[in-house]
Parts: structure tokens; C-alpha cells; sequence
């Protein structure tokens, strides 16, 4: 059993802590900005930003702290984490029992004031504390005090996030190799963004599925690299036909997905009318000769009865596949039925 208290939602709380690892080895400017700005506003030497692991706390952020970590059994931000809804606040650490004989107190730190606040996640998971430290006594603390040093730990735990956040939509924005598009995460992470975006304004948008067919007849009678020639020209073509904004994705080897950002049902069958003119063109090949590929799309628009991602993804799906049944138009839009 370790010597300080763990909070029930310890698991979680670690794996929270555990997808912010990178914000320990790379410093940040706004994080650095920040522990400057309350150390002056409070008037105090010292002031740290920290992530709680499992066995240590590591400061992300300090001013006036000469170490990069503690041992968790040394951190004075324990009681902290266990009821991190509000400050803690110890106006004098050597006047309370708790803290009277600790090293920070009683050593070369001599630390009198401790202040701290979490930094919570939207899940209420305390990922670390923002700490202010003094070497001299606070007689009082005000209501006004604690507000404002837990709105610092507010925007020193979405600057965290935020940072997260980035890292993770840059590991998402690797192109596909073959064609030069966006590859399916990417796409499914912009689309749940538009999709929350949309059920907060009721800003339109489309989403397109689209699907090649006669790739395999090139493949089979020309070779894989006289396809993969196809492929590439079939997608710069549907990229010239998207609009400024728009968002072009390769989602699997034969399938694409547009997502059309302020248009409902005309400016999508517009651009499903453009799109199959477009791809209906003769293919060149490096041989001189000429091939072609069918293409069908499926399209469905955000609605008011639209719930979720995959409602929708599943009504392009559904158009897709009534377009592809057809003979002549190559296009669907999912139609609503209430």
C-alpha cells in the first residue's frame, strides 16, 4: 500500500495522465508563460505545473523550482487529487500537523505556503495541480484568491488538452501515399468535428461516399502500376471537383468520401453530377492506351434527425449502394422518411 492517498478512479486518472506523457518532455512556451504570470500576480517566488503519475510528480512548468520531479510519497499535492473540485490551500505548512515535519518544510526549502488547484479534463479527472509556493506565511486567503488560481489551473489543463489534441490530429494528418488525400482517420476525425459543429448551429452538410468499379479489369489486363496510374488520375479529378473548403478523403483502395461543408441536397447532386462526368472521361495510360472506371456515390445530409456519425455514415452507405444498382445516374441521395 503506498504511504499517500490514491482516488478511487486511479485507472482512469492514469490513463488520462498517460496520453499527456509527451507535454513532461516537451517544454511549452504557455505553459512556461503561465506558471510566470501567477508567481507575479500573486507575488509569490515559486509557482509549478505538474502531471501526477504513478509514482512521481513531474513539473511540466516551474518558476523558482530548481527540480523537474518529485517522488508521488514526497508531493505535497495528494489531498489534492482526492478532492480536486476545490483549491487546497495550507496558509503556513509548518503550523499544520500534516505538513510540520515534511522535508520541503522542515529542510533547505522551507516552505511556508502552499496553494494549489487541479487540473481537471472534461471527465473531472485530476491530471496534475497548478501550485503556487512561498517561503513565507499567507495570514489569510481570499474567496477572490482561490477563484483566480482556479481559473489558472482551468487554462493550464486546456492547454494541456489543447496540445493533445494537436499532437493527435498531426499523427492523423499523414496523406495517403498513392493518391496525395487525406486517409480515413483523418476523415473521421474532421467528420465528428463538423457533426458537433453542425448539431450546435444547424449549419448543412453533406457527406459523400463514393466507390470505383473496372479498377480490377485494368489490373487484370495492364498490370498493378497501370491501376494504381488510374487511381492517381481518378483522384486528381475528384479533387478538382470539390469546392474550396470541402474535404476529399481516400477511405479504402476503391472508395472515397467528401465531406461538403454549407451544402444541402442541390449543391450535393451538383457535385455528384460533376464528379461522374468527370471520372466518365477515357483514362491514358503510360502505354498510350486508353481505359476508363465507373464510379457511383452516395450522399446523405445532416438533418434534424440526424443523432449520430454513424447514423449518417450509414445512410451515405445505403444511398451508395442504390447508386451502384443503377444503370444510367451513378448517384443516390439517402432520401429521409419520417
Amino acid at each position: 500500500m503506498p504511504s499517500y492517498p490514491v482516488p478511487d478512479n486511479e485507472v482512469q486518472r492514469l490513463q488520462a495522465v498517460a496520453a499527456l506523457a509527451f507535454a513532461a518532455d516537451t517544454p511549452d512556451p504557455a505553459l512556461d508563460a503561465l506558471v510566470r504570470v501567477a508567481a507575479q500576480a500573486f507575488g509569490v517566488p515559486a509557482a509549478v505545473i505538474s502531471l501526477m503519475q504513478a509514482d512521481h510528480q513531474v513539473f511540466v512548468a516551474r518558476v523558482g523550482v530548481d527540480v523537474s520531479e518529485l517522488a508521488r510519497h514526497e508531493s505535497l499535492c495528494n489531498p489534492l487529487l482526492m478532492a480536486p473540485q476545490t483549491p487546497w490551500v495550507v496558509e503556513d505548512l509548518s503550523a499544520d500537523p500534516r505538513y510540520a515535519a515534511h522535508p520541503l518544510v522542515q529542510g533547505e526549502a522551507a516552505l511556508r505556503l502552499y496553494a494549489g488547484a487541479a487540473l481537471c479534463d472534461e471527465q473531472g479527472l485530476a491530471l496534475g495541480t497548478l501550485v503556487l509556493l512561498d517561503t513565507q506565511a499567507w495570514p489569510t486567503w481570499t474567496a477572490a484568491q482561490r477563484q483566480t488560481l482556479q481559473d489558472l489551473a482551468l487554462i493550464a489543463s486546456r492547454t494541456l488538452q489543447t496540445g493533445r489534441r494537436l499532437r493527435e490530429l498531426a499523427q492523423l494528418a499523414e496523406v495517403d501515399t498513392l493518391t496525395g488525400l487525406r486517409p480515413a482517420a483523418h476523415f473521421q476525425a474532421i467528420l465528428e468535428v463538423e457533426l458537433a459543429h453542425a448539431m450546435r448551429t444547424g449549419e448543412p452538410f453533406t457527406l459523400l461516399e463514393l466507390e470505383l468499379d473496372g479498377l480490377d479489369v485494368i489490373r487484370e489486363g495492364f498490370g498493378v502500376d497501370a491501376a494504381d496510374t488510374a487511381l492517381r488520375e481518378t483522384a486528381q479529378r475528384l479533387a478538382h471537383q470539390v469546392r474550396l473548403g470541402d474535404v476529399l478523403a481516400r477511405l479504402g483502395p476503391e472508395r472515397f468520401g467528401v465531406l461538403m461543408r454549407h451544402g444541402g441536397h442541390e449543391a450535393a447532386e451538383g457535385l455528384a453530377r460533376r464528379v461522374t462526368q468527370a471520372v466518365a472521361a477515357p483514362l491514358v495510360l503510360h502505354s498510350g492506351d486508353e481505359v476508363g472506371v465507373g464510379i457511383s456515390v452516395g450522399m446523405a445530409a445532416y438533418s434534424d434527425a440526424t443523432e449520430s456519425l454513424r447514423q449518417l455514415q450509414s445512410e451515405a452507405a445505403s444511398a451508395l449502394g442504390e447508386a451502384r444498382a443503377r444503370n444510367a445516374r451513378r448517384w443516390q441521395m439517402f432520401a429521409v422518411t419520417h
